[in-house]
Protein backbone atom coordinates (compact mmCIF):
# COMPACT_ATOMS: atom_id res chain seq x y z
CA UNK A 1 0.00 0.00 0.00
CA UNK A 2 2.81 2.48 0.81
CA UNK A 3 4.26 1.60 -2.60
CA UNK A 4 1.44 2.04 -4.31
CA UNK A 5 0.94 5.02 -2.88
CA UNK A 6 4.33 6.63 -3.53
CA UNK A 7 3.77 5.95 -7.19
CA UNK A 8 0.62 7.30 -7.09
CA UNK A 9 2.33 10.77 -6.08
CA UNK A 10 5.09 10.08 -8.30
CA UNK A 11 2.91 9.92 -11.51
CA UNK A 12 1.21 13.35 -10.26
CA UNK A 13 4.18 15.23 -10.16
CA UNK A 14 5.32 13.81 -13.54
CA UNK A 15 2.04 14.91 -14.59
CA UNK A 16 2.26 18.47 -13.31
CA UNK A 17 5.68 18.93 -14.54
CA UNK A 18 4.60 17.31 -18.18
CA UNK A 19 1.66 20.26 -17.88
CA UNK A 20 4.06 22.87 -16.93
CA UNK A 21 6.43 21.94 -19.71
CA UNK A 22 3.72 21.32 -22.04
CA UNK A 23 1.61 25.15 -21.79
CA UNK A 24 3.71 28.21 -21.96
CA UNK A 25 2.27 31.72 -21.65
CA UNK A 26 4.30 34.02 -24.09
CA UNK A 27 3.27 38.34 -22.92
CA UNK A 28 2.77 41.47 -25.17
CA UNK A 29 6.05 42.46 -26.89
CA UNK A 30 8.05 39.39 -26.56
CA UNK A 31 8.73 36.30 -29.00
CA UNK A 32 9.83 33.28 -27.72
CA UNK A 33 12.32 30.94 -30.25
CA UNK A 34 11.72 27.09 -29.77
CA UNK A 35 13.99 24.63 -31.07
CA UNK A 36 12.96 20.25 -31.11
CA UNK A 37 16.12 18.06 -30.04
CA UNK A 38 18.35 21.25 -30.44
CA UNK A 39 16.77 22.75 -33.46
CA UNK A 40 14.98 25.54 -34.54
CA UNK A 41 11.59 24.37 -34.32
CA UNK A 42 8.88 27.81 -34.16
CA UNK A 43 8.42 31.57 -32.57
CA UNK A 44 6.12 31.52 -29.90
CA UNK A 45 4.05 34.45 -30.24
CA UNK A 46 2.19 36.37 -27.12
CA UNK A 47 -0.81 34.20 -25.59
CA UNK A 48 -1.11 30.45 -24.76
CA UNK A 49 1.10 28.22 -26.59
CA UNK A 50 1.30 24.13 -26.08
CA UNK A 51 4.88 22.20 -25.98
CA UNK A 52 5.64 19.21 -26.56
CA UNK A 53 7.09 18.09 -23.01
CA UNK A 54 10.68 17.37 -22.85
CA UNK A 55 11.05 17.59 -26.71
CA UNK A 56 10.36 21.34 -27.39
CA UNK A 57 12.81 23.99 -25.55
CA UNK A 58 12.70 27.63 -25.61
CA UNK A 59 16.03 28.97 -26.75
CA UNK A 60 15.57 32.58 -26.02
CA UNK A 61 13.10 34.70 -24.56
CA UNK A 62 13.28 38.30 -27.64
CA UNK A 63 12.08 41.39 -26.23
CA UNK A 64 10.14 43.25 -29.83
CA UNK A 65 10.14 46.80 -28.54
CA UNK A 66 12.28 49.11 -29.03
CA UNK A 67 15.71 49.32 -26.70
CA UNK A 68 17.91 52.46 -25.69
CA UNK A 69 21.41 51.60 -25.01
CA UNK A 70 24.20 54.11 -23.98
CA UNK A 71 27.86 53.08 -24.69
CA UNK A 72 30.43 54.38 -22.30
CA UNK A 73 32.81 57.30 -23.54
CA UNK A 74 34.98 56.36 -26.45
CA UNK A 75 37.98 58.37 -27.02
CA UNK A 76 38.23 59.62 -31.11
CA UNK A 77 41.06 61.31 -33.03
CA UNK A 78 40.51 64.44 -35.22
CA UNK A 79 41.75 64.98 -38.38
CA UNK A 80 44.00 67.92 -36.79
CA UNK A 81 45.10 65.45 -34.70
CA UNK A 82 43.34 66.44 -31.23
CA UNK A 83 41.73 63.25 -28.82
CA UNK A 84 38.23 64.11 -28.02
CA UNK A 85 35.75 61.61 -26.04
CA UNK A 86 32.50 61.08 -27.36
CA UNK A 87 29.17 59.82 -26.05
CA UNK A 88 26.25 58.06 -27.89
CA UNK A 89 23.36 56.87 -27.07
CA UNK A 90 21.21 53.89 -29.68
CA UNK A 91 18.12 53.32 -30.25
CA UNK A 92 17.46 49.91 -31.90
CA UNK A 93 14.26 47.27 -32.02
CA UNK A 94 14.59 43.55 -33.21
CA UNK A 95 12.28 42.82 -36.10
CA UNK A 96 13.30 39.15 -36.48
CA UNK A 97 13.68 37.06 -33.75
CA UNK A 98 14.57 34.35 -35.65
CA UNK A 99 17.82 36.14 -37.08
CA UNK A 100 18.39 37.80 -33.59
CA UNK A 101 18.95 34.87 -32.12
CA UNK A 102 20.90 32.74 -34.92
CA UNK A 103 22.67 34.90 -36.92
CA UNK A 104 24.89 36.86 -34.18
CA UNK A 105 26.46 35.83 -30.90
CA UNK A 106 25.93 38.62 -28.71
CA UNK A 107 24.30 41.74 -30.86
CA UNK A 108 24.47 44.25 -28.10
CA UNK A 109 27.85 44.02 -28.09
CA UNK A 110 28.49 43.63 -31.79
CA UNK A 111 26.25 46.93 -32.30
CA UNK A 112 28.76 48.76 -29.52
CA UNK A 113 31.84 47.92 -31.38
CA UNK A 114 30.51 48.92 -34.76
CA UNK A 115 29.08 52.09 -33.37
CA UNK A 116 32.72 53.03 -32.22
CA UNK A 117 34.41 51.90 -35.19
CA UNK A 118 31.98 54.06 -37.16
CA UNK A 119 32.39 57.13 -35.31
CA UNK A 120 36.33 56.98 -35.35
CA UNK A 121 36.15 56.96 -39.16
CA UNK A 122 33.45 59.75 -39.41
CA UNK A 123 34.88 62.01 -36.61
CA UNK A 124 38.64 61.14 -38.22
CA UNK A 125 37.71 63.15 -41.57
CA UNK A 126 36.66 66.36 -39.51
CA UNK A 127 38.61 68.51 -37.51
CA UNK A 128 37.47 69.40 -34.08
CA UNK A 129 35.23 72.60 -34.91
CA UNK A 130 33.49 70.76 -37.55
CA UNK A 131 33.12 67.60 -35.37
CA UNK A 132 31.30 69.75 -32.80
CA UNK A 133 29.23 71.99 -35.18
CA UNK A 134 28.48 69.11 -37.34
CA UNK A 135 26.44 66.57 -35.09
CA UNK A 136 23.53 65.75 -37.26
CA UNK A 137 25.84 65.35 -40.02
CA UNK A 138 27.85 62.63 -37.86
CA UNK A 139 24.01 61.20 -36.01
CA UNK A 140 22.90 60.76 -40.02
CA UNK A 141 25.96 58.80 -41.06
CA UNK A 142 26.01 56.34 -37.94
CA UNK A 143 22.04 55.97 -38.18
CA UNK A 144 22.90 54.80 -42.13
CA UNK A 145 25.56 52.46 -41.30
CA UNK A 146 24.13 50.75 -38.39
CA UNK A 147 20.88 50.20 -40.21
CA UNK A 148 22.57 48.71 -43.04
CA UNK A 149 24.98 46.48 -41.36
CA UNK A 150 22.60 45.30 -38.64
CA UNK A 151 19.53 44.81 -41.28
CA UNK A 152 20.96 41.13 -41.55
CA UNK A 153 20.86 40.47 -37.75
CA UNK A 154 16.81 41.39 -37.70
CA UNK A 155 17.99 44.40 -35.50
CA UNK A 156 16.67 47.90 -36.92
CA UNK A 157 18.57 51.26 -35.52
CA UNK A 158 16.26 53.81 -35.19
CA UNK A 159 18.51 56.80 -34.11
CA UNK A 160 21.57 57.33 -33.01
CA UNK A 161 22.43 60.36 -30.76
CA UNK A 162 25.91 62.07 -29.38
CA UNK A 163 25.47 62.99 -26.09
CA UNK A 164 28.74 65.00 -25.82
CA UNK A 165 32.27 65.26 -27.61
CA UNK A 166 34.58 66.74 -24.95
CA UNK A 167 37.81 67.68 -25.96
CA UNK A 168 41.36 67.93 -23.92
CA UNK A 169 41.29 70.19 -20.89
CA UNK A 170 43.94 72.97 -22.52
CA UNK A 171 41.71 72.96 -26.14
CA UNK A 172 38.68 73.67 -23.66
CA UNK A 173 40.90 76.72 -22.14
CA UNK A 174 41.16 77.86 -25.92
CA UNK A 175 38.42 77.50 -26.78
CA UNK A 176 36.71 79.73 -23.76
CA UNK A 177 38.99 82.35 -24.06
CA UNK A 178 38.14 82.57 -28.11
CA UNK A 179 34.44 82.84 -26.76
CA UNK A 180 35.02 85.29 -24.42
CA UNK A 181 36.76 87.41 -26.93
CA UNK A 182 34.60 86.84 -29.48
CA UNK A 183 31.60 87.58 -26.66
CA UNK A 184 33.75 91.05 -26.06
CA UNK A 185 33.84 92.18 -29.50
CA UNK A 186 30.00 91.53 -29.98
CA UNK A 187 29.17 93.76 -27.25
CA UNK A 188 31.09 96.53 -28.26
CA UNK A 189 29.90 95.93 -32.19
CA UNK A 190 27.12 96.17 -30.04
CA UNK A 191 27.89 99.22 -28.29
CA UNK A 192 29.07 101.13 -30.98
CA UNK A 193 25.72 100.75 -33.29
CA UNK A 194 23.92 101.92 -30.20
CA UNK A 195 25.89 105.09 -29.63
CA UNK A 196 26.06 105.62 -33.15
CA UNK A 197 22.02 105.32 -33.66
CA UNK A 198 22.18 107.46 -30.23
CA UNK A 199 24.19 109.90 -31.97
CA UNK A 200 22.34 109.91 -35.11
CA UNK A 201 18.36 109.88 -33.51
CA UNK A 202 20.07 112.94 -31.42
CA UNK A 203 21.03 114.44 -34.24
CA UNK A 204 17.69 114.40 -35.95
CA UNK A 205 15.67 115.79 -33.20
CA UNK A 206 18.05 118.30 -33.05
CA UNK A 207 17.15 119.15 -36.72
CA UNK A 208 13.61 119.08 -36.59
CA UNK A 209 13.73 121.15 -33.41
CA UNK A 210 16.02 123.84 -34.65
CA UNK A 211 13.77 124.09 -37.90
CA UNK A 212 10.79 124.07 -35.79
CA UNK A 213 12.12 126.89 -33.99
CA UNK A 214 13.14 128.82 -37.18
CA UNK A 215 10.01 128.53 -38.77
CA UNK A 216 8.00 129.30 -35.75
CA UNK A 217 10.28 132.18 -35.53
CA UNK A 218 9.49 133.29 -38.96
CA UNK A 219 5.77 132.80 -38.38
CA UNK A 220 6.01 135.02 -35.50
CA UNK A 221 8.14 137.84 -37.21
CA UNK A 222 6.04 138.04 -40.44
CA UNK A 223 2.51 137.91 -38.03
CA UNK A 224 4.62 141.07 -35.95
CA UNK A 225 5.23 142.71 -39.14
CA UNK A 226 2.00 142.41 -40.26
CA UNK A 227 0.47 143.97 -36.80
CA UNK A 228 3.02 146.58 -36.79
CA UNK A 229 1.85 147.28 -40.87
CA UNK A 230 -1.82 146.94 -39.98
CA UNK A 231 -1.06 149.55 -36.83
CA UNK A 232 0.54 152.19 -39.03
CA UNK A 233 -1.98 151.89 -41.95
CA UNK A 234 -4.83 152.25 -39.45
CA UNK A 235 -3.11 155.35 -37.96
CA UNK A 236 -2.27 156.75 -41.55
CA UNK A 237 -5.62 156.23 -42.63
CA UNK A 238 -7.13 157.75 -39.41
CA UNK A 239 -4.61 161.00 -39.82
CA UNK A 240 -5.83 161.21 -43.41
CA UNK A 241 -9.09 160.97 -42.83
CA UNK A 242 -8.93 163.60 -39.94
CA UNK A 243 -6.57 166.10 -42.19
CA UNK A 244 -5.14 168.18 -39.18
CA UNK A 245 -3.74 171.55 -39.28
CA UNK A 246 0.08 172.11 -38.85
CA UNK A 247 -0.71 173.48 -35.32
CA UNK A 248 -2.51 170.07 -34.19
CA UNK A 249 0.60 168.19 -35.70
CA UNK A 250 3.07 170.74 -34.67
CA UNK A 251 1.53 170.17 -31.13
CA UNK A 252 1.61 166.33 -31.42
CA UNK A 253 5.60 166.96 -32.45
CA UNK A 254 6.16 168.90 -28.96
CA UNK A 255 4.20 165.89 -27.29
CA UNK A 256 6.81 163.39 -28.39
CA UNK A 257 9.98 165.78 -27.65
CA UNK A 258 10.22 164.81 -24.47
CA UNK A 259 9.98 160.65 -24.80
CA UNK A 260 12.90 161.47 -27.51
CA UNK A 261 15.29 162.79 -25.87
CA UNK A 262 15.03 160.73 -22.32
CA UNK A 263 17.56 158.09 -24.23
CA UNK A 264 21.36 158.36 -23.29
CA UNK A 265 22.21 157.73 -27.12
CA UNK A 266 20.38 161.28 -28.54
CA UNK A 267 22.42 163.27 -29.70
CA UNK A 268 21.17 165.02 -32.74
CA UNK A 269 17.26 166.04 -32.93
CA UNK A 270 15.24 167.19 -36.31
CA UNK A 271 12.77 170.15 -35.79
CA UNK A 272 9.84 169.50 -38.60
CA UNK A 273 8.89 172.73 -40.58
CA UNK A 274 6.00 172.88 -39.08
CA UNK A 275 7.23 173.70 -35.20
CA UNK A 276 9.86 175.76 -37.05
CA UNK A 277 6.77 178.21 -38.49
CA UNK A 278 5.62 178.40 -35.18
CA UNK A 279 8.43 179.13 -33.25
CA UNK A 280 8.60 182.35 -36.23
CA UNK A 281 5.54 183.11 -35.41
CA UNK A 282 6.23 183.35 -31.65
CA UNK A 283 9.51 185.32 -32.50
CA UNK A 284 7.49 187.52 -35.00
CA UNK A 285 4.80 188.04 -32.04
CA UNK A 286 7.85 189.02 -29.74
CA UNK A 287 8.99 191.17 -32.17
CA UNK A 288 6.30 193.16 -32.52
CA UNK A 289 5.88 194.06 -29.28
CA UNK A 290 9.04 195.35 -28.73
CA UNK A 291 8.41 198.00 -31.47
CA UNK A 292 4.86 198.53 -30.14
CA UNK A 293 6.60 199.51 -26.84
CA UNK A 294 9.34 201.56 -28.45
CA UNK A 295 12.12 201.08 -26.09
CA UNK A 296 16.13 200.46 -27.30
CA UNK A 297 17.72 197.49 -25.54
CA UNK A 298 20.74 198.25 -23.35
CA UNK A 299 23.79 196.82 -24.41
CA UNK A 300 23.24 193.86 -21.56
CA UNK A 301 18.95 193.17 -22.49
CA UNK A 302 21.26 192.78 -26.32
CA UNK A 303 23.81 190.29 -25.13
CA UNK A 304 20.72 188.81 -22.72
CA UNK A 305 18.44 188.67 -25.87
CA UNK A 306 21.12 187.27 -28.15
CA UNK A 307 22.26 184.38 -25.40
CA UNK A 308 18.51 183.38 -25.58
CA UNK A 309 17.76 183.47 -29.43
CA UNK A 310 20.76 181.07 -29.51
CA UNK A 311 19.51 178.77 -27.17
CA UNK A 312 16.43 178.70 -28.32
CA UNK A 313 17.81 178.53 -31.84
CA UNK A 314 20.05 175.26 -30.83
CA UNK A 315 16.25 174.35 -28.87
CA UNK A 316 14.58 174.21 -32.18
CA UNK A 317 17.18 172.50 -34.25
CA UNK A 318 17.09 169.88 -31.86
CA UNK A 319 13.26 169.18 -31.90
CA UNK A 320 13.94 169.79 -35.70
CA UNK A 321 16.01 166.57 -35.27
CA UNK A 322 14.29 164.09 -33.44
CA UNK A 323 10.88 164.99 -35.73
CA UNK A 324 12.82 164.04 -38.87
CA UNK A 325 13.93 161.05 -37.02
CA UNK A 326 10.31 159.90 -36.36
CA UNK A 327 9.49 160.90 -39.82
CA UNK A 328 11.66 158.65 -41.16
CA UNK A 329 10.77 155.83 -38.83
CA UNK A 330 7.26 156.64 -40.10
CA UNK A 331 7.96 156.44 -43.46
CA UNK A 332 10.37 152.96 -42.97
CA UNK A 333 7.59 151.37 -41.49
CA UNK A 334 4.37 152.21 -43.20
CA UNK A 335 7.67 151.03 -46.92
CA UNK A 336 7.83 147.79 -44.95
CA UNK A 337 3.98 147.51 -44.63
CA UNK A 338 2.58 148.54 -47.80
CA UNK A 339 5.55 146.27 -49.80
CA UNK A 340 8.01 148.35 -50.69
CA UNK A 341 5.56 151.65 -51.44
CA UNK A 342 6.56 155.26 -50.07
CA UNK A 343 3.42 156.47 -47.58
CA UNK A 344 1.26 159.35 -48.84
CA UNK A 345 -0.13 161.95 -46.55
CA UNK A 346 2.28 163.45 -44.51
CA UNK A 347 5.25 166.02 -46.02
CA UNK A 348 8.49 165.21 -45.22
CA UNK A 349 10.48 167.62 -42.96
CA UNK A 350 12.71 170.29 -44.21
CA UNK A 351 16.15 170.34 -41.91
CA UNK A 352 16.01 173.52 -39.99
CA UNK A 353 19.67 175.49 -39.23
CA UNK A 354 20.45 177.69 -36.53
CA UNK A 355 20.85 180.53 -39.42
CA UNK A 356 16.81 180.53 -40.26
CA UNK A 357 15.83 180.57 -36.68
CA UNK A 358 18.29 183.97 -35.77
CA UNK A 359 16.25 185.43 -39.18
CA UNK A 360 13.32 186.26 -37.10
CA UNK A 361 15.05 188.60 -34.84
CA UNK A 362 13.54 192.18 -34.25
CA UNK A 363 16.53 194.00 -36.45
CA UNK A 364 16.12 192.16 -39.42
CA UNK A 365 12.31 192.31 -38.96
CA UNK A 366 13.00 196.11 -38.81
CA UNK A 367 15.12 195.93 -41.90
CA UNK A 368 12.80 193.65 -44.09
Amino acid sequence: MEFAAIMLIAIAVIVVVTLIKAVRIVPQQRQDVVERLGKYKRTLNPGLNLLVPFIDAVRTKVDMREQVVSFPPQPVITSDNLVVSIDTVLYYKVIDSVRATYEIANFIQAIEQLTVTTLRNVIGSLDLERALTSREEINRHLSGVLDETTGRWGIKVTRVEIKAIEPPASIRDSMEKQMRAERDRRAAILTAEGHKQSQILTAEGEKQSAVLRADGDRQARILQAEGQAKAIRTVFDAIHQANPSQKVLAYQYLQALPQIASGSANKVWIVPAELTKALEGMGGALGGLSRMVGDEPSPEASGTASEVEREAAEAARAAANAAQAIHDEVRVAEAQATGGRAPQGLPAPEPISPESLLDDRPEQRERG
